[in-house]
């Protein structure tokens, strides 16, 4: 039995980070894990950002209400969870996906919390477990799923690189010349394609 496991930022939707930067006036947020592959150092130093900014839970929220899947997403889903299984693999907070999780039509997601204190202020995060996205699909091939995954960043390499078939999308020109064995694709169509293909 199969299982696509994907990435949500970059992948489905628009990165959190990018758009809140931009809403903010903070360009330095738009650090993602597209340039820093630790991602504990990339959450304590957005943190640190936040709190010398004065910006909490509350802001960030009113930028995601406002972001829309990536054109193509929700259809590229819908059809997908017609011919296998998906599961949406993120680095996300469950706090910041929930919006979005309703625009793309509530498919299975396995993310992250963030600890936020009364005044709505982020005080950190609690990830759901040690290299999430390759942990996950570690334990799903051990209940016998074959997984196919699809990423843009180098938190995404692993899961890429583990399973029965793996691929780029929308990733930098960075990745994809460090890592020229895994196909990668710019649009949806093509991405379904390749996944039906691996299928």
């Amino acid at each position: 039995m199969n299982i696509v496991c994907l990435d949500m930022e970059g992948v489905l939707v628009p990165e959190i980070w990018i758009a809140f930067a931009q809403a903010s006036g903070i360009p330095e947020l738009s650090r993602t894990t597209r340039d820093e592959p630790d991602y504990d150092k990339l959450m304590a130093w957005r943190l640190g950002v936040l709190r010398e900014h004065g910006l909490g839970l509350r802001e960030i929220q009113a930028v995601i209400a406002k972001i829309d899947p990536l054109p193509g997403a929700k259809e590229f889903l819908d059809e997908l969870r017609t011919i296998t299984q998906v599961v949406i693999l993120s680095d996300t907070f469950e706090q910041f996906a929930k919006p979005l999780m309703a625009k793309l039509g509530w498919p299975a997601l396995f993310c992250n919390t963030l600890e936020v204190g009364p005044d709505g202020a982020i005080t950190g995060y609690k990830m759901r477990c040690l290299h999430s996205k390759l942990t996950t699909v570690r334990a799903l091939q051990s209940c016998g799923f074959d997984t196919i995954a699809a990423g843009d960043s180098f938190n995404d390499l692993a899961m890429i690189q583990a399973g029965k078939a793996g691929f780029l999308f929308k990733s930098t020109p960075q990745i994809k010349a460090d890592y020229p064995h895994i196909p990668a694709f710019e649009e949806f169509p093509a991405l379904l394609d390749a996944i039906k293909g691996a299928l």
